[in-house]
């Protein structure tokens, strides 16, 4: 029988072989720890981590499960767990599970750090901030812990100490390119105050790799706009974005037969007697990106009788869930074929019990996730007293918008955004589907105008205000004032007043915006 000591040498050997991506090492190394010692609770671990590193995160967390029988109470089990739960979208497991955590003591930078994300995607960017300051106290040259910090203290509003936190990241690692484009969008740069000598220095030195030049050369386009050097801003984006554009696979024909199956599917449900769950909850801001669906959503939020949840992928994922269709997307023409299957009144039961680890007691909650406009059909089927709010842009700012903004890299709904003329492609059957759903649906489905906001907020305000059925609140034109955390693209925006320097962005491209002009004319889609 070979000696407990000799059992944690042979662990910690399938650790360095798991890091090293041997897995077959790790395994091999692992099993024959837990053929002799069956209730070692590390051997279970790095069987779970085995599982995960290969995509198969449900087995994992059913691993590491019987790691905890084995080690009640384990840090890194539990936060591990969490971040299995979490990919599984059992958020209120996980919820429980980082609950737990925070009455444990947490040892290393890694922890408050893993704890610290844990928080953040859970919509809980207050108890996030403290465990990211923790671990960078712990390991202050850990650039991915400063890089977190920063970005939880720009979600917060803290903008000076999170420039000071990107600035401590660039010091580390002046390629941390994510650092640099976050960097940008802090605050409007000046002849005498940017960053564009160091981000232009910076770009020979990042080789073929795309996700960095996408990110510098955003950087370098925002400074650039800042100066109102549009000719170079633009130049920058191209720069940017063509690398990326050239290594991802295309969605145009998919994209067309999703609409239409959308189409398609709208008719039939607006036509069904499907029951729904009869709710009032759930206000559901939809649009296309970078249209001021976060404007919207903090001017609702304002409202004592309202409460953010983010941007949450919560309906997608259980329509996926329930429908159970065996394509590797989220939705797709499969998926929507078969969405007049769904159990509605189940769909929207499930969907109000997976946010309630963020809706608290208050009686209206926002869902934000743009794309939902996709989901609205299903939206209106399942959840039929729920209140939906369709931001509508400029044409050609909207497209525009959606082209200068780095958006997630590994999220393949977001591809059109590389190029102009799929931009304006994926705007012209947008524009198409909510013209479809407006007629549909009528006035429970509320399209709503950015430049109208903008030009006469009060106004706007009350008929928001009015559709949500919630009665007048002067707070609700103080928005900037609010103090909640913001974790999207607008997270410096909406601390401001509102502006009209986005109302007719576009002009200043107008010189470089021909792709997008040819597409419009081609659908007779008016931008003046």
């Amino acid at each position: 029988m070979t000696s407990v000591s000799s059992h944690q040498s042979i662990l910690r050997s399938a650790h360095k072989a798991l890091a090293s991506g041997d897995f077959q090492q790790a395994h091999s190394l692992t099993m024959s720890v837990l053929q002799e010692a069956p209730s070692t609770a590390e051997g279970y671990f790095i069987m779970a981590l085995i599982a995960h590193r290969h995509g198969n995160v449900a087995k994992a967390e059913e691993i590491v499960k019987r790691a905890l029988g084995f080690a009640a109470g384990h840090v890194d089990y539990l936060l591990f767990q969490a971040q299995c739960l979490l990919e599984l979208s059992r958020h209120e497991e996980a919820k429980s599970v980082v609950a737990s955590l925070d009455q444990k003591p947490l040892t290393t930078a890694l922890q408050n750090d893993t704890l610290g994300v844990l928080h953040s995607r859970l919509g809980q960017h207050s108890e996030a901030l403290p465990l990211f300051r923790r671990a960078c106290e712990l390991n202050p040259e850990a650039v991915s812990m400063q890089y977190n910090l920063a970005s939880c203290l720009q979600f917060s509003g803290a903008f000076d100490e999170a420039e000071t936190a990107y600035e401590t990241a660039i010091r580390l690692d002046p390629h941390n390119y994510r650092s640099h484009s976050s960097l940008s969008q802090l605050r409007r740069h000046t002849d005498d105050d940017n960053h564009i000598e160091r981000l232009q220095a910076l770009w020979p030195t990042l080789g073929a790799d795309a996700d960095a030049r996408l990110h510098v050369g955003h950087a370098l386009a925002k400074e650039y706009e800042d100066l109102e050097n549009y000719e170079q801003a633009f130049y920058w984006l191209q720069q940017a974005n063509s690398e990326k554009l050239k290594l991802l696979e295309r969605r145009d024909e998919q994209d067309s037969a999703l609409f239409t199956a959308l189409h398609n599917l709208a008719a039939e449900l607006a036509a069904s007697e499907a029951t729904g769950h009869p709710s009032e909850e759930p206000i559901f801001i939809v649009g296309m990106p970078r249209t001021g669906t976060t404007l919207i959503e903090r001017i609702l939020s304002s409202h004592t009788d309202v409460e953010s949840a983010g941007e949450l992928a919560n309906f997608s994922l259980l329509v996926k869930r329930q429908l159970q269709t065996t394509s590797q997307w989220v939705l797709d023409v499969e998926t929507i074929a078969q969405a007049g299957k769904l159990d509605f009144q189940k769909l929207g039961g499930d969907y109000l019990e997976s946010t309630r680890h963020l809706t608290g007691t208050s009686p209206h909650f926002i869902d934000k996730m743009p794309l939902n406009f996709m989901y609205v059909p299903m939206i209106a089927r399942a959840l039929p007293n729920a209140r939906i709010i369709c931001l509508r842009r400029n044409p050609m700012d909207t497209c525009l918008s959606n082209y200068r903004q780095l958006f997630s890299t590994n999220f393949s709904y977001y591809n059109y955004a590389y190029s102009l003329r799929d931009t304006a492609q994926f705007y012209a059957q947008f524009q198409s589907l909510m013209d479809h759903l407006g007629e549909l649906l009528g006035d429970r489905f509320l399209q709503i105008s950015y430049e109208a906001v903008v030009d006469d907020p009060e106004a706007e305000t009350r008929r928001l205000l009015a559709h949500c059925g919630l009665p007048w609140q002067e707070q609700c034109l103080q928005f900037h004032s609010n103090t909640a955390p913001v974790a999207t693209a607008s997270s410096v925006q909406v601390r401001e007043k509102i502006y009209r320097r986005a109302v007719d962005r576009w002009r200043h491209y107008e010189p470089w915006l021909s792709d997008a002009k040819d597409v419009f004319d081609t659908h007779g889609i008016v931008y003046e």
